[in-house]
């Protein structure tokens, strides 16, 4: 499925001294993403939001990529509308796609206050924006004329009511914009427990088309819960559903912060199911950490061993621009970096996971592989000692090369016997990839 980069993190324009400038910062990056072979960018959300310095999750002007000088600036804190246009044509030539981030759940910074009769109060609801587009009145929110309930709210801000026909078009209509216009070529829904899931399944059941040719957008949904409430909600865009709709395996990533800085974990848990990348891997959006992950909530110790896990198996693997270029993962050039793990991926994690062999201290699984050679051996250790394991491979009497690990030493090349065992050994607390 390729690798997708979440090119942004918590007020990056700030912190990496880019401020109205991240467009331009993304596009200078597009050379060194290309050749580790990286494939798709997912950007923070673009439009116009209620701060001059903000994120982006609290929309205010859909149809503003920072061309109108209003709330406090023209660009976004990103940058201008050209920059942003520029930076996706860039990606383009370079062979990625880019999703865009989809906020439709809520909005920030209205113009006036306004009376809502049916919550007996005045509120933050009158939206006027400069592009005179998509604009909004106290009906196009919660409690509304059209719908007086919805379960879930977003820190206060005032909750979008998608039932509001009004509602509904303006964001299919920007959702329509932003693929054939704009140029984005899927989306990331954000907060997608906020809101009936039939809305993004009509965006995708749309037919979209861009310089004369049929897209069909990626998308990927933020359900921050548990295995059976994102099966639950999975099923609910995609039964029927024509284009079928993925989400973030929020549960595998818990494990593999587990993993990472609990001690003792018992990596078992790695090869059970309860995960969208073992149940369900076409619908499963693997990572390890995001934007909203802050301090301890972050993975803090041996992170690579979780990104070895999510690179090898199952899934649309993600990767963290943080991780990639802050904290220096990349380790370009080198076996035992997040480069190498992806160049892995797009080369030979293909077919199907078989389990090799695996108890308190040991992983090990074998990706089937395709008929163009592809497939891997991929071997963790939770121990703090080396661990050498013999098991039984499909590589029947051929040689397997290390292609990736951790540690100093490069591990040496194995010849399989003729029912394909081998013996391997693993660094502590380290992984090996041979093909």
């Amino acid at each position: 499925m390729g690798v997708l980069m979440q090119a942004f993190h918590w007020d990056c324009p700030r912190e990496d001294g880019q401020e109205f400038a991240w467009w331009r910062f993304v596009r200078s990056k597009l050379g060194e993403l290309k050749e580790a072979r990286v494939t798709a960018l997912w950007l923070p959300p673009a439009s116009k939001a209620g701060g001059a310095r903000s994120m982006g999750y609290d929309v205010y002007d859909y149809y503003d990529l920072g061309r109108y000088d209003q709330k406090g600036a023209v660009e976004t804190w990103f940058g201008s509308e050209a920059e942003l246009r520029a930076l996706v044509e860039a990606a383009h030539q370079a062979g990625m796609q880019v999703y865009a981030d989809l906020v439709l759940n809520h909005n920030g910074g209205a113009d006036a206050e306004e009376p809502n009769p049916i919550a007996g109060e005045r509120r933050w609801t009158r939206f006027a924006p400069k592009s005179g587009r998509f604009t909004r009145d106290w009906t196009c929110f919660h409690p509304s004329p059209y719908e007086r309930f919805d379960r879930t709210t977003f820190g206060g801000m005032p909750d979008l009511c998608h039932i509001n026909p009004r509602v509904s078009s303006g964001l299919l209509t920007h959702a329509k914009w932003l693929v054939e216009d704009v140029g984005f070529d899927g989306f990331r829904y954000d907060f997608v427990k906020g809101f009936g899931a039939w809305i993004v399944r009509a965006i995708h059941d749309r037919r979209y088309a861009r310089n004369g040719k049929r897209v069909e957008p990626f998308g990927v949904g933020e359900c921050w819960d548990g295995d059976a409430f994102i099966d639950e909600w999975l099923d609910s865009v995609n039964s029927f559903a024509e284009h079928r709709v993925c989400a973030f395996d929020f549960p595998l990533r818990y494990r593999l912060k587990a993993l990472c800085d609990t001690y003792g974990f018992d990596v078992r848990a790695l090869a059970e199911g309860g995960v969208l990348s073992r149940d369900r891997p076409l619908e499963a959006v693997t990572f390890v950490d995001n934007h909203d992950f802050h301090g301890g909530d972050c993975v803090v110790n041996d992170k690579l061993l979780a990104y070895a896990y999510v690179l090898t198996h199952e899934g649309y693997p993600t990767v963290f621009w943080k991780d990639w270029f802050n904290h220096g993962l990349a380790r370009r050039g080198r076996p035992d970096g997040l480069e190498r793990l992806v160049q892995v991926h797009e080369a030979l994690a293909r077919g199907g996971t078989r389990t090799l062999e695996v108890d308190r201290l040991f992983y090990a699984m074998e990706r089937t592989g395709l008929d163009d050679g592809s497939g891997l051996v991929f071997a963790l250790s939770n121990s703090g000692e080396p661990l050498r394991r013999t098991l039984r491979t499909g590589s029947r009497g051929r040689t397997l090369r290390p292609r990736a690990w951790s540690g100093a030493e490069a591990p040496a090349p194995l010849k399989a016997a003729a029912d394909g065992t081998l013996t391997l050994d693993v660094p502590p607390r380290g992984y090996v990839v041979y093909a």
